[in-house]
């Protein structure tokens, strides 16, 4: 079921995209957009003028200029040099054929340069406000910065209701808030390097795609590198590095009250794949009250918070507080429906995957399909969390053919809720470097060591293995299988 699920949203967002395969690498890739021979080509340069003509020989000199004259379906190049600008692009291009596109011209460099700029509430260097059929690509964008509360800059902002905005290849850097946060709950210091923010209803934010970019260096407070919120329907996220920033990595988001109506009021129908996130701390972080090292611990790599129907596959996702983390913060809200497969997720801080909410006054994770990942070495605090955290109100899921392999605390599973049901683990292959039976499992706030202990005391897990996967290269973090190995078709990759 849910790889027809994974196939079927596919095919959706290749058609919106004008894509004729049905694999994952036929996505455009920045260098694959193509521009018809009839498309109308503008050109702007730090030494243009917005009088000229837009020609190659005569370019205008600023993103806005060209984002208002442009005809819809324009090509807009940026010849190389740094632009001290913001732009707000407000009108549509013709079709997902034909959209505008901005883009640095081939072969040069373009920097969109926010130093000195001011920051308005939350606002993008570049933004995009309920405008359809939109690609933005292989632009640098960076020091876009403030250090005021309720001022949130923005690498790229899209918002409002649209379709089809694709962001391809740009590097996003040195986007920070610095305030000094506020308040019981630390609030005022907030910064994003993509923000998505889906704030009209009925109609969404559809068909966007989000694939190969950089983000890093990022100051985010409370906020995080990549957000999808709100009112968001159909989405990819590709092939994205995401490293070095103070909060998390990616994150789905639902019921924040981005979009007014809260039917609408979520993130849903999202592919997170092929991503590689490290680095992700909220540790020193003041809006989470840090002062020292080791202090937070918060930061997922990639976390679904109240989102449904998300497929986050082949992700590369480690040196994080949290690998990744599929929950609600949300008090009778779920995140349903998601497919967290065939993930590479290692050497994470508190835990490699988190599920359900952090206490009982929170919301659920249910109905979701955790299978062929490969978590090998997370819980590097030695706190007791384990390679899966299983939080409370878990419900109806089913967590089969992943290998975990303990970090030093030997920990495996840990789940200290009683509240829990439906949940159906096996066919897992489970290890410690430590003796068998100095492995650890906490199954419903019970302790067990060793295999056979927790097998028979949880019930989970009959067909299930406790054996020494035989990884290709360990200590160089290659994490594939030896041919000899007795998880094959287990884990990363290794069904495929």
């Amino acid at each position: 079921m849910y790889r027809i699920a994974a196939i079927t949203l596919l095919a959706l967002i290749l058609f919106a995209t004008g894509c004729q395969k049905d694999e994952a690498s036929s996505v455009p890739s920045p260098e694959a957009v193509q521009v018809p021979d009839t498309q109308k080509m503008y050109y702007i340069s730090p030494q243009g003028n917005d009088l000229n003509k837009g020609t190659i020989q005569a370019p205008w000199k600023t993103l806005q200029h060209a984002a208002n004259h442009a005809p819809p379906g324009s090509t807009v190049y940026l010849r190389e040099g740094v632009y001290h600008q913001k732009v707000k692009i407000t009108r549509s291009g013709n079709s997902s054929g034909n959209p505008t596109l901005f883009s640095s011209y081939p072969q040069e460099k373009a920097i969109i340069d926010g130093e000195g700029l001011s920051v308005r509430g939350i606002e993008g260097l570049i933004e995009v406000e309920n405008a359809s059929y939109i690609t933005i690509q292989n632009l640098e964008i960076r020091n876009f910065t403030t250090s005021l509360r309720g001022q949130v800059p923005t690498g790229i902002y899209v918002h409002g209701a649209g379709e089809h905005i694709q962001l391809l290849g740009n590097t996003i850097h040195s986007i920070a808030n610095e305030a000094k946060p506020s308040g019981p709950n630390l609030q005022g210091r907030d910064a994003h390097g993509i923000a998505i923010y889906g704030t009209e209803h009925p109609q969404a934010l559809r068909n966007i795609i989000i694939k190969g970019n950089e983000l890093y260096d990022l100051v985010l407070g409370s906020s995080e590198s990549l957000a999808v919120n709100g009112n968001v329907d159909t989405f990819a996220i590709l092939d994205n590095t995401i490293h070095d920033t103070d909060n998390i990595g990616i994150d789905l988001i639902g019921y924040e009250g981005t979009s007014e109506d809260d039917t609408y009021d979520l993130a849903r129908n999202g592919i997170v794949r092929g991503n590689e996130v490290y680095n992700i701390s909220s540790n020193l972080n003041p809006s989470y009250g840090t002062t020292l090292p080791n202090d937070s611990n918060s930061a997922g790599g990639i976390y679904v918070d109240g989102g449904k129907n998300h497929i986050i596959d082949h992700n590369r996702v480690y040196r994080n507080d949290i690998g990744i983390e599929i929950a609600s913060e949300h008090a009778g809200r779920s995140t349903s429906n998601i497919t967290l497969q065939d993930n590479l997720i290692f050497h994470n801080r508190l835990t490699g995957i988190a599920m359900g909410g952090y206490d009982e006054q929170r919301g659920s994770t249910e109905d979701s399909m955790i299978m062929y990942n490969t978590l090998v070495g997370n819980d590097l605090l030695d706190a007791g969390n384990g390679q899966l955290f299983l939080q409370a109100q878990t419900k109806n899921n089913t967590f089969k053919r992943n290998i975990l392999v303990s970090g030093s605390s030997d920990v495996l599973i840990y789940n200290e809720y009683t509240s829990n049901s439906g949940n159906v683990f096996d066919y897992n292959v489970y290890y410690s470097p430590a003796p068998q039976e100095e492995a650890l499992w906490v199954w419903k706030n019970t302790e067990y060591s060793g295999f056979t202990s927790y097998r028979d005391g949880s019930g989970n897990d009959a067909h299930s293995l406790y054996v020494n996967p035989q990884f290709v290269d360990e200590a160089n973090e290659d994490f594939a299988l030896q041919g000899s190995s007795p998880a094959l078709g287990n884990g990363f990759m290794s069904h495929e």
